[in-house]
């Protein structure tokens, strides 16, 4: 077997093909955007290069067939509670069922990890946000989410053989939309008790007043995560230039804010699953493709919607507003809109108060994905990701 790192054009093209040569017979794969994974790479275009770097690698068999690939990456800003020693990250493996090939990938990454300080390694997980390409799937392999990670079931051998451990779990979830009251009763209590209050309302983002949601979206971002690992305070700037890059997938009816006293104090904010769309541009977004998902979201397949984020300031916390929030929704798109799924984004095993969350919504686990690690010291006992509280 060669392993090569990717330093040339051909190379990064190469990078691409392994995963559509590895998939070609798998009819739940979505290729991802070429440009989507390109653009982890690109210094210009990933933020995550302030705060480290990244090494590519292909693996060719003796022929000189593609067979495997992975990224190593450092990142300052990557932090889990409870890590005592620096960690870095490997991702966008991919790897023929031979374990000598995936223990060459692995040993690659280690070792240019360890040049760099590091003493542990996560996989597979992003050079960037968690939202996206972070985790090995475990459970559920249907076809994935946009930006949702999806391997054959052998990936878990070959990471679990070489010594990796689960340090958490990454749980998902769905909701069957179509079905009329499968919300707790709890919920339409809440509701109802909410109902009779002055100064509560709800609504629905309207894209003709992006700069007001987007203040919204700060005020209860920063109040309820920024202050959980990872995160950090939003600005403004920041959020107004999500939600224009929202803008031209973004479904007003499936995305929401609660309001005390015209305050924020909850959102619910869904997007359209564009993966039923880009499962028919193979990778390419040029002009034709760009007419094709135009005419793809017209016909109206998108007909499942992404939980992106959910939240509630701390002060109303467990009152019960957003119960009444996702009621007053569930009123307005289940009869104006197509969707008939609701999948959230992962949830950590060590978040038992979102996994309560999403089990009071009705919800039922979906897929079950994993971030790996792996300790250099092999004598270090293994601690997997803490609880909180």
């Amino acid at each position: 077997m060669i392993i090569e790192p990717v330093l040339t054009s051909a190379q990064r093209h190469d990078f691409l093909h392994v995963a559509v040569r590895l998939y070609r017979n798998d009819p739940e794969w979505v290729r991802p955007l070429d440009k989507d994974i390109n653009q982890v790479f690109d210094s210009a275009k990933n933020k995550a290069f302030q705060y480290g770097d990244v090494r590519r690698w292909i693996l060719r068999d003796r022929s000189g067939e593609l067979i495997g690939r992975i990224a190593a990456f450092v990142n300052s800003k990557y932090t889990n509670k409870g890590d005592d020693i620096p960690v870095g990250g490997i991702g966008f493996f991919e790897c023929i069922d031979d374990q000598s090939a995936a223990d060459l990938l692995f040993d690659t990454a280690k070792q240019w990890l360890q040049q760099q300080g590091m003493e542990a390694m996560d996989g597979p997980i992003n050079f960037g946000d968690r939202d996206r390409w972070w985790g090995l799937m475990l459970e559920g392999f249907f076809t994935p989410i946009y930006g949702m990670n999806y391997n054959p079931p052998y990936y878990e051998k070959l990471f679990r053989t070489y010594g990796f451990d689960v340090f958490y779990n990454q749980i998902c979830w769905k909701v069957e939309v179509t079905k009329t009251g499968q919300l707790s009763e709890r919920f339409y209590q809440a509701h109802a008790r909410f109902a009779k209050k002055k100064g509560y309302r709800v609504e629905h983002v309207r894209k003709n007043n992006l700069e007001k949601y987007a203040k919204d979206f700060c005020t209860v971002y920063n109040a309820a995560w920024a202050s959980h690992e990872g995160n950090k305070e939003m600005t403004f700037d920041q959020a107004l230039k999500l939600f224009r890059t929202m803008k031209p997938v973004m479904e007003e009816k499936i995305a929401w804010f609660a309001y005390y006293n015209e305050e924020p104090v909850a959102m619910w904010m869904n997007l359209p699953d564009l993966n039923q769309i880009f499962k028919y541009l193979n990778g390419q977004f040029n002009w034709f493709e760009k007419l094709k998902f135009l005419y793809y979201r017209w016909r109206g397949v998108c007909t499942r919607m992404v939980g992106i984020i959910y939240g509630v300031i701390p002060k109303f916390q467990g009152t019960g507003v957003d119960y009444y929030m996702i009621v007053e929704a569930e009123k307005v798109f289940k009869p104006a809109t197509n969707f008939n799924e609701l999948e959230l984004l992962w949830q950590g095993d060590f978040n038992p108060k979102m996994l309560n969350i999403s089990r009071n919504l009705g919800a039922e686990e979906s897929r079950r994905l994993a971030t790996m690690r792996y300790q250099f010291n092999r004598s270090k006992p293994f601690e997997r990701h803490p609880m909180l509280n």
